[in-house]
């Protein structure tokens, strides 16, 4: 019966129980787009607009009419296509709950496990738990306890395992995921505020919020599934979106488009090619082929399995991990295992639920994309069906991956399906024929499971089979695939393959087919770390199948991880000792740790674990980021057009192919700051950086325009389409390494005032060593900062020409500066609120300033309301981030271990400004100094290069200092062939020493805690029990080998003035202001903790349990002033001390009205006091600016940590527990 389909003229969809219908929408439009610009639900967060990082991710919902099921999966909102959605369910964060409801369990437990910091990625993670609970209680499983859930600690760790955070560990976000398991092992869940150490089981897990999957959210309404058709799709004319529904009507559509006058389409299935091939062109239609049967389907026969080329790949992983079900423990149902196995890995399960098997294939033919499933379907001789018009062919995966060496497919050939062959049942591999089959799969990415492209990746298949007489073995034949190594596509190692059929194992054969393979393997031009990838092609090889060899020919028992039948094992001479490492095994996601802290209520609040001060309203999605704000009437977007060059003069900037891109409001430039105002977009106390180039740009990344457009989408596409005239000619060469610097003395001076000073005399102790290290070299590289919110602002005009500017700063003091000199205006015209930060780390110190500037000079010029959200990519190429440095060292050093002398040359690649660069040589010596070095002499350079301007980042230079130090120490140790750990136990400062390299940091004696904690440590941790433990498991083990480690830190710490403000109102509730920043530290939280203690010294009844009464503000910089600088670690500790000097001002205020109560009555109750307060006229409102007496400006922290126990596999570049 022939299917009546129905079209409808509007979008349909629900959104945390909402109907909304759009009667039209722009194609491209992304569910993030729409949620974010159109709802009110913004805890979907623009984290890298790729896929990759889950701050997201939404929880989409499909309702199957036939089987009367609901679907439930997690998505990246930002590559989903709304018009995908038609007739789905969208469930955000909000949806869970809120502060008005009441919270779900999830946000309870992430604040309760203190598992949100920042907070910008904690509401894509409850979503992530969510979708994993819903498709948990969907099992069989048995009822799991009161409170608990089906989830298993396995799931729940992977549930989260796509979503990034840069401010916690992931321990704390763990801990609260794994509260929801049936397996979860309540002792092993981390510090939280639900219980103490010492309570039993039972009151842990009643201290829990209480979860309960009965009254769980209903992720489809009713309503929606009354609306639902099967046949129920779009009206493809109004939308520009069509739905085929067979092979044929496809067909049709293709051969409709005229091609001739430039009509594009672009075929729809999961679009998760998106976040990687940004599209910069206009499509006249989509087409959403996830409809089409054939298609989409699964079939699973004797010789294989078909997989339509829509089917996503988490259900191929499901079907894979299925295989035949007709055959059990089938040789070739382990293949398809292994495959699955490997599908795992790839990017997060939020992408992998959406993209579709055929899309990857089809990029990795088209577009270079380095394709994990392309490399292990090509091992396994998988065939692929295509369509081009009327004509479909059935090839091999290998021929339609060459197609790209020949003309390339055109945009009407349509891949409809893989076949992945069962090895089995195509070749006779049976204990009879005394055959078997061995397969594995290889990936070496900086992350191990998704989110991360590979270095290589690779896949093996052979047939081999056992000589009877000689105890050898044989390769029949075999398959080896190696894929993203910078070549077009995976390959086949044709040559190997032929060189290893019908050979006999052996060490000699091994040697030469690796010879083969480094012939083989070579990195394209322009890949990145090619000498590595090489290596791990031989390593994986190596691995295969060096297990099969020893001195004696023998084979190891397990290697074959149940390929080998027991008849062809007993036909072979087993080595026992040797235990395979399973590539595709999933270890645990996380290794054993302990917390310990010591807490006192004798301070209290203060110093007890109490949950972070809105981090329940951050895991709802409720907390308001710069972004957050709802755009105001008339308001227009902002971005940047930088220089692609280092050095060249700007002759002028156009677009093309069109002269004004749609949206077009405005090109703003430095023609466009008006008179008096100033060309700067940042500043530090060593200078300033301009805002644009003007005539002449000095670094690729330099900003030189400022486009403003009706929409953010419209403001990032016009960017794309500019074209910037640069002139070279008759200019120097640009520089470009600090080498070149130093040749041409282009350098930034550094104050002698914060220049360190030499430590004792560099011949005297040379003189001294008993050997000598010369001229070793380090070179230490840039590092971006990845905060999950990119730099942000919202400049609103104001009248009396006054600027109100929302800005995601470290720093507002000085933004609310800049802008005012930019401007030309006075001060007081210019404010500057930040109410918290998504991520900072000292990136949104100095280079949030020409962001939040440029949106004010565009409002300043046009009269109108100007935001920015920076994309990924424009902001890395920005930001500057950690400096790179070049090292080179001369160390002596005493047979013991004792080094007696280090002298260092230090080059600083500053980039093109000053920025806060002249530190460095103070902050890279304050955290080398942690040793001591007997003698120190450095040469320390601070080097202006054509790169972009470096700038603070996380410990600027105390990383670069620490790691020296320890790169020097292990250098000795391994000299001197010595353990890594007696050279630094040698080398630790005593107090005498400590005040030589410190001078007057190092305080009294007593305070000097470094070698307590050094012992205390070794025992906390069982160092010596571990060191013994992997001393002999590397003995034990060839190829896998572990390391232990304890190292210190030194860390000098300064602190700076800080204001505060502490008002009391009518009814007893207090707010406060202060000139630290929430960036995700928890300032707020220790600021409420003291306001809370201090105020309590009133002592009146109800003045001890302040805590709830007290609210933290946001930062306004004509509220508060003198801000300053939150960095460095020390800003909550010096807000702190503001708010306690406010308090007691409050305190001694309030003493004498509440003796002269305390005489008329028994009892006085805050809020009585506080009433009697404000109508006896008492200043309830106190400020205070905290400045650090030189005793106390600065100080030294010690510290050390013990780490070790993960295994690197040297074949495979694999880490294990």
């Amino acid at each position: 019966m022939a299917v009546e389909i129905e079209t409808r003229n509007s979008l349909v969809f629900a959104v945390n129980g909402e109907r909304f219908e759009l009667s039209s929408v722009d194609p491209s439009t992304t569910v993030l787009e729409f949620l974010r610009s159109q709802t009110r639900f913004k805890s979907v967060k623009l984290g890298c607009g790729e896929g990759g990082c889950g701050a997201c991710v939404v929880l989409l919902s499909k309702y199957d009419t036939v089987l009367d099921q609901v679907e439930d999966f997690t998505a990246s909102s930002c590559l989903t296509l709304l018009c995908s959605v038609n007739g789905c369910s969208i469930t955000t964060s909000e949806g869970l709950g809120n502060s008005r409801d009441g919270f779900h369990p999830i946000h309870q437990r992430f604040t309760g496990f203190h598992a949100s910091q920042c907070g910008f990625c904690t509401p894509g993670m409850c979503v992530s738990l969510f979708g994993a609970l819903v498709n948990a209680e969907k099992t069989n499983r048995p009822e799991p306890s009161p409170g608990f859930s089906k989830l298993t600690v396995s799931e729940a760790e992977k549930a989260i395992s796509g979503n990034l955070c840069r401010c916690t560990g992931y321990r704390s976000i763990a801990d609260a995921c794994k509260s929801f398991a049936a397996d979860a092992d309540i002792e092993d869940l981390g510090l939280n505020s639900f219980w103490r150490n010492g309570d039993s089981k039972e009151v842990k897990i009643n201290r829990l919020p209480f979860y309960s999957h009965n009254k769980e959210i209903s992720t489809f309404p009713e309503f929606l599934k009354k609306e639902i058709r099967s046949s129920m799709l779009l009206d493809s004319k109004r939308f520009s979106w069509y739905n085929p529904v067979s092979v044929k009507e496809l067909q049709s559509l293709l051969e409709s488009v005229d091609v001739d006058n430039g009509s594009l389409i672009k075929l729809v299935s999961g679009n998760t090619g998106m976040g990687y091939y940004k599209e910069l062109d206009r499509y006249d239609r989509y087409i959403d082929i996830r409809y089409i049967p054939e298609l989409s389907s699964i079939r699973k026969e004797p010789t294989g399995i078909e997989i339509g080329a829509t089917v996503t790949i988490t259900k191929a992983i499901e079907a894979l991990k299925e295989g035949n079900k007709c055959e059990v423990h089938s040789k070739g149902e382990m293949v398809f295992k292994k495959i699955a196995n490997h599908m795992e890995k790839i990017a997060s399960g939020f992408v992998r639920n959406t993209a579709s098997v055929g899309g990857n294939l089809v990029m990795a033919q088209r577009k270079h994309f380095p394709s994990d499933i392309a490399t292990i379907l090509l091992a396994v001789g998988s065939m692929v069906d295509i369509m081009n018009g009327p004509r479909r062919e059935t090839i091999l995966l290998e021929e339609f991956l060459e197609r790209l060496e020949r003309p390339p497919l055109d945009s009407n050939t349509v891949l409809l399906n893989v076949k992945i062959p069962n090895w089995e049942s195509i070749k006779n591999i049976s204990c009879e024929t005394n055959t078997m089959l061995m397969f594995e799969t290889y990936r070496a990415a900086p992350r191990p499971l998704g989110n991360a492209l590979p270095y290589l990746n690779a896949a093996f298949l052979a047939e081999l089979s056992g000589c009877k007489s000689s105890n050898e073995i044989i390769i029949n034949n075999c398959q080896l695939a190696f894929g993203a190594y910078g070549a077009k596509h995976a390959i086949r190692a044709k040559k190997v393959e032929e060189f290893l059929a019908g050979k006999i194992l052996s060490v000699g054969v091994l040697y030469e087919a690796i010879k083969l393979v480094r012939a083989t393997v070579i990195p394209g031009d322009g890949t990145s770390s090619p000498a590595y990838r090489s290596s791990l092609a031989i390593g994986f090889l190596f691995d295969f199948l060096s297990p099969l060899i020893d001195n004696s020919g023998e084979i190891s028992n397990g290697l074959l991880d149940g390929y080998m039948s027991n008849v062809l094992v007993k036909d072979f001479k087993i080595n026992h000792n040797y235990v395979q490492l399973d590539h595709n095994k999933t270890q645990a996601l996380l290794s054993s740790a302990k917390q310990v802290l010591g807490l006192s209520t004798e301070y209290h609040p203060v110093g007890e674990p109490i949950t972070k001060s809105g981090a329940s309203i951050q895991a709802s999605g409720e907390a308001i980021y710069v972004d957050d704000i709802p755009s105001p009437a008339n308001c227009l977007y902002g971005s940047f057009i930088y220089s692609t060059k280092p050095l060249a003069l700007v002759k002028g900037i156009k677009f093309q192919p069109k002269p004004y891109p749609d949206g077009l409001a405005a090109v703003i430039t430095y023609n466009d700051i008006p008179t008096g105002g100033e060309n700067i977009g940042s500043k530090t106390i060593f200078g300033t950086e301009p805002l644009f180039a003007e005539e002449l740009t000095e670094c690729a990344g330099q900003r030189l325009a400022f486009v403003v457009a009706d929409t953010q989408k419209h403001a990032d596409m016009a960017i794309k389409f500019a074209v910037v005239d640069y002139d070279m000619e008759n200019l120097e060469p640009p520089i470009l390494s600090v080498e070149e610097a130093v040749k041409k003395s282009s350098l930034f001076e550094v104050p002698s005032f914060i220049y360190p000073k030499q430590v004792g005399d560099i011949l005297e102790g040379m003189a001294e060593a008993d050997q000598k290290i010369v001229s070793a070299e380090i070179k230490l590289g840039s590092q971006y900062y990845f905060y999950m919110e990119t730099q942000t602002a919202l400049a609103v005009p104001d009248e009396d020409n006054c600027m109100v500017v929302y800005s995601s700063s470290q720093v507002p003091e000085w933004t609310h500066i800049v802008i005012a000199r930019c401007l030309g205006i006075p001060h007081h015209n210019v404010r500057v609120i930040t109410r918290r930060v998504g991520g900072g780390f000292g990136g949104k110190s100095v280079k949030a300033m020409p962001v939040a500037t440029a949106c004010a000079l565009a409002a300043h010029k046009l009269r109108r309301p100007v935001r920015i959200y920076l994309d990924r990519k424009t902001d890395m190429i920005m930001a500057g981030g950690r400096h790179p440095m070049k090292i080179t060292y001369n160390v002596g050093f005493k047979s013991n271990g004792k080094i007696t002398a280090l002298q260092l040359e230090i080059l600083i690649d500053a980039g093109l400004s000053a920025d806060i660069s002249p530190v460095m040589p103070h902050n890279v010596l304050g955290a080398l100094k942690k040793y001591d070095w007997g003698a120190l002499s450095f040469d320390i350079k601070v080097c202006k290069t054509n790169h972009s301007s470096k700038s603070a980042m996380r410990a600027p230079g105390e990383v670069q200092g620490s790691f020296i130090a320890e790169a020097v120490i292990e250098h000795v140790a391994s000299v001197l062939l010595m353990e890594v750990d007696s050279v630094r136990s040698i080398n630790l400062h005593t107090y005498n020493s400590l005040s030589l390299f410190y001078e007057g940091g190092a305080d009294e004696p007593f305070e000097y805690t470094l070698p307590s904690i050094w012992d205390s440590l070794a025992m906390s941790s069982s160092l010596c029990h571990r060191t013994e433990m992997v001393k002999e498991f590397n003995r034990n083990n060839k190829w896998r080998k572990r390391g232990i480690s304890r190292i210190p830190i030194v860390h000098e710490v300064m602190l700076r003035p800080t204001p505060g403000k502490v008002s009391i109102l009518n009814d007893g509730s207090i707010v406060v202001e202060v000139g630290g920043i929430e960036l995700g530290q928890g300032l707020w939280t220790k600021v409420k903790q003291m306001a809370a203690f201090a105020l309590s010294s009133i002592k009146c009844n109800g003045a001890g349990d302040l805590l709830d009464k007290v609210r933290v503000i946001q930062s306004d910089t004509l509220s508060l002033i003198q801000g300053g600088f939150t960095a460095g670690s020390t800003t909550s500790e010096s807000s702190c001390e503001a708010v306690r000097l406010c308090c007691d001002i409050l305190v001694e205020r309030l003493r004498p009205l509440r003796e002269r109560l305390q005489e008329q009555m028994d009892s006085i109750q805050w809020e009585m006091l506080i009433d009697q307060a404000h109508l006896q006229a008492v200043n309830l409102s106190a400020s205070s600016y905290f400045v650090p007496d030189l005793t106390s400006m600065q100080y030294l922290n010690y510290g050390a940590a013990a780490s070790g126990g993960k295994s690197f596999d040297r074949r495979n570049h694999n880490f294990a527990n």
